[in-house]
């Protein structure tokens, strides 16, 4: 078995090298989603995340100092064991129980040596985990706070969407007691006479005005997603669309599969819809008169059109004979 001052010389070139060399390493600098997913829960996943991001910053912080005060402690203890082998079998001369001594204390500051170099390893690797895990809880932050954002846009449109369709759907559910509760105001080219709207939009079946400023194509249509039966009527993109007949704009909005649509309140609870629109000129609310101009004709894909409809209360009747077609 190899004597302690033996080893404790074999020792000492490689801590003097190390201590030349500087002991201290520096620190790392720090640094899909399911609808149904609830945002509180998601929130808290969040919370979670920035108490575990300010622990392990409040932890890797007062890990430097630690590292500080083993790395000075180190740095004294290696010194002094570097010294300790220097001086070799200098105290040989003062017999073998001086040897003895002199050999425990080189051994004794060997081990202090080894446990410092020790400890700022495990201090070393603390920081790189805790550098790690900082990096996966930024990774996650951000991941999360996509999810949030597009989780969050996703219930603003729902929203939205609901109520475009609690509008749409109070617009059929009251109506004015007739036509001359509206003020008629013919921007149109042409419009119902004035006998005929003041018996009202009953009165006017067959006699509306067409709701297309230009040449048109006209064909029964029931659209999926609407309720229908219904008149796709192909104009050029950009026609003028009409009121066919006095009356208050009840929805002027995007809903579903009409696209950008008008409804108007004609009295007695009739209506008109026009979708599939290019652009909406007038506001809910508005009074309109016949022949007014509502919008464009659109074009959703499938060319430039105007889906139009003809409703008592909220069901549809065939538009063709109001039309006169």
């Amino acid at each position: 078995m190899k004597r302690p001052w033996l080893v404790a010389l074999g020792i000492a070139a490689a801590v003097a090298a190390t201590l030349s060399l500087g002991w201290a390493r520096a620190l790392p600098g720090m640094g899909p989603n399911d609808p149904a997913l609830d945002l509180a829960a998601l929130d808290r996943r969040i919370a979670d995340l920035d108490s575990k991001q300010q622990a392990d910053r409040a932890e890797l912080a007062q890990m430097a100092g630690r590292v500080a005060i083993v790395h000075a402690r180190l740095v004294g203890r290696g010194r002094a064991y570097y010294k300790l082998t220097r001086a070799g079998l200098l105290p040989i001369g003062g017999g073998f129980g001086a040897l003895v001594t002199h050999a425990m204390h080189v051994e004794r500051a060997r081990r202090l040596v080894e446990q410092d170099i020790s400890q700022q390893r495990q201090l070393h690797v603390r920081a790189d985990e805790l550098e790690r895990d900082l990096e996966r809880v930024a990774r996650d932050q951000a991941d999360l706070g996509r999810q949030r954002q597009t989780m969050n846009a996703a219930r603003m449109a729902m929203q939205d969407e609901l109520r475009r369709q609690q509008a749409f759907d109070r617009a059929f559910e009251t109506s004015s007691g007739g036509a001359a509760e509206y003020v008629a105001v013919y921007g149109g080219a042409g419009g119902v006479a004035a006998d005929m709207s003041g018996g009202g939009f009953a009165a006017a079946r067959g006699r509306l005005l067409f709701p297309v400023v230009a040449r048109a194509e006209v064909r029964p249509a029931r659209r999926e997603g609407t309720d229908g039966p219904g008149l796709e009527i192909r104009a050029a993109a950009g026609a003028v669309v009409r009121a066919v007949f006095e009356g208050r704009v009840a929805f002027a909005d995007r809903y579903g599969a009409y696209g950008r649509i008008i409804i108007l309140d004609h009295g007695s609870h009739y209506y008109t819809v026009s979708g599939n629109l290019d652009e909406i000129d007038v506001k809910t609310g508005q009074d309109v008169g016949a022949g007014e101009r509502i919008g464009t004709v659109g074009d959703d894909g499938q060319g430039p059109m105007l889906y139009f409809e003809v409703r008592q209360g909220s069901r549809t009747v065939s538009p063709g004979p109001w039309l006169g077609l």
